[in-house]
């Protein structure tokens, strides 16, 4: 049995960056961040020990620094929070605040922005909380109910597969052919490398664990993707979550990570199937 890792997995730079920002601002002063820094609870629960505090009411935040998440957040919440007395520190990652700019332009240039992603996610809230006027869509049902309109702007959640970005897109403009679409590519880079990687790895793999946080969106993007080229696909937190019976028959085990999924998780998930891998290879030579 051969476990292999894709080529592209784990933790992404502008995570890195943003808990490198709070353990730096925690050593220097008491610092909430506004929600969860990243969709990970490991690394929040890690946070945590090192005197982070994090909280999603603003109401009950008792530092004076508050923290903006990785995911970004709307100038009418930094305006709300800086009104309230606290000091701002922005951990929003460089590609979520460039597709906000991107949306921005857009408006600016007279297009009805459209922004393809999950509508209850905190980046796309971040996207929108600030427009007059917005849609937005996941799948067809979501292109088949808009309204027409003279112009469309569309941007994308940083962490949308590609693919679903670009056949929303060309639904938009077969939909509405007589209207100008203006698309800008928001879909961040380490995404896109994930997705491809995590096609190339599900297609010559029996099992494919998918290693991230539960509430995260790209993990999930990532074992949907999986999922489609391999069906044993499995979502996983840490090592614990991991079921021996997984490997039973299986030659070839795959290993991807999400963008907020520490390495040494990766690690320790490797290391387990690689000890169970052992064991199923001497009962069955065993038998």
């Amino acid at each position: 049995m051969k476990i292999i890792r894709a080529r592209h997995l784990g933790m992404c730079f502008g995570v890195r960056d943003a808990i490198a920002l709070a353990l730096r601002q925690s050593a220097r002063e008491p610092v909430t961040i506004l929600g969860e820094l990243v969709h990970n609870e490991t690394v929040n629960a890690d946070l945590r020990k090192r005197g982070v505090e994090i909280q999603t009411r603003l109401e009950a935040v008792a530092t004076l620094s508050v923290m903006i998440t990785a995911h970004g957040a709307s100038e009418r919440t930094r305006r709300w929070v800086k009104e309230r007395g606290f000091q701002v520190t922005e951990a929003t990652c460089p590609l979520v605040q460039f597709a906000h700019d991107a949306i921005r332009q857009l408006v600016r240039d007279g297009f009805h922005p459209v922004i393809i992603g999950k509508r209850d996610h905190v980046e796309v809230r971040g996207m929108t909380d600030d427009l007059a006027e917005y849609d937005v869509v996941l799948d067809a049902d979501d292109v088949l109910s808009l309204a027409r309109r003279p112009r469309y702007g569309i941007a994308a959640q940083t962490t949308q597969p590609m693919e679903r970005v670009e056949q929303l897109v060309k639904m938009i403009r077969q939909r509405f052919p007589q209207s100008e679409v203006r698309f800008t590519d928001t879909v961040c880079q380490s995404t896109k490398l994930r997705q491809i990687a995590a096609i190339e790895l599900a297609r010559q793999c029996d099992v494919v664990v998918v290693i991230g946080g539960a509430r995260s969106n790209n993990t999930r993007e990532l074992a949907e993707t999986c999922g489609r080229f391999c069906d044993r696909t499995f979502h996983v937190q840490s090592a614990a979550d991991l079921n021996p019976a997984w490997l039973h028959h299986a030659e070839t085990v795959g290993i991807t990570a999400g963008t907020s999924t520490p390495d040494h998780v990766i690690d320790e998930v490797e290391q387990c199937l690689v000890e169970w891998t052992q064991k199923v290879q001497v009962y069955e030579a065993a038998v």
